[in-house]
Order: structure tokens, then C-alpha cells, then sequence
């Protein structure tokens, strides 16, 4: 007896939106996480992207808990000497409200090109209109 493992024609990758107004950040993340790595699936398997693709809508209005909004500090390295640029979570969120959700998600994926290709199936946005209407997303609701 063999396992059986899902191909590529065998997925059906499905289309979710969840919105994260009021939502507390961390725990949209790990909702998302979980679609986007395809944990809520049979058919998961941890070396393939089985995957859905998610939308999240009104990054602009989640919600973070206790004082990280003035303690909680994202940086990143310009390559130049002396190059280390900080910023709280309230600077980011009033400049690019996107980075806030893309980078609370992209935590909580593998640190491998799997996790790329699946970071990939993410679309954010910071108002409450998307274009992917098309593919008809089911919306959920995250508690």
C-alpha cells in the first residue's frame, strides 16, 4: 500500500476574504496562515502548497492589543553603513497599513520558497474594496 499525495490537477484552491476590521492582529495571521498553507485541508501535506488564496480587506482598521502600538518596533536594513531604519507600528500603520498584515502573515509561514509561493496567494488591502471579485471569495470571519 502506497500514500497518495495530492497533485498539482488534483487541488482546488479556493478564495477567502476575511475582513480585519476590529480584529485583533495576531489572530487574523494565524487564520490566514492556516489558509494559506492549506492546513484546513485533507489533503495538506507539509512539503507541497496545498493551499487557498486569501484576501484581507481594511488592513488600515486592525486592532492590536495592550501598547504595542507605541512599543512594537519594525526595522529593516538599507545596506548602507549605519543604515537601520526603526519605526513603531503607529508610524507604519499611518504610512503603509498593508506592511502591517503582510508582515504579521509572512511570520507565520515557512522560511522556505514554499513559504514564498504561498506568501504569494496573499493579497492585502487597506480599504474595503478588492478587484477579485470575479473569482468569487467566500468571506470569513475571524474571532
Amino acid at each position: 500500500m502506497s500514500t497518495e499525495f495530492p497533485s498539482k490537477n488534483d487541488l482546488k484552491r479556493q478564495w477567502h476574504v476575511i475582513d480585519a476590521q476590529d480584529v485583533v492582529l495576531g489572530k487574523l495571521a494565524s487564520k490566514a496562515a492556516m489558509l494559506l498553507m492549506g492546513k484546513t485541508k485533507p489533503t495538506y501535506t507539509t512539503f507541497l502548497d496545498t493551499g487557498d488564496h486569501v484576501i484581507v480587506i481594511n488592513a488600515a482598521k486592525v486592532k492590536v492589543t495592550g501598547r504595542k502600538e507605541e512599543d512594537k518596533v519594525y526595522r529593516h536594513f538599507t545596506g548602507y553603513p549605519g543604515g537601520l531604519v526603526e519605526k513603531s507600528l503607529k508610524r507604519v500603520r499611518a504610512e503603509r497599513p498593508v506592511r502591517l498584515v503582510e508582515d504579521a502573515i509572512a511570520g507565520m509561514l515557512p522560511k522556505t520558497k514554499l513559504g514564498k509561493q504561498m506568501f504569494r496567494k496573499l493579497q492585502v488591502y487597506a480599504g474595503d474594496r478588492h478587484p477579485h471579485a470575479a473569482q468569487q471569495p467566500t468571506a470569513l470571519t475571524v474571532k
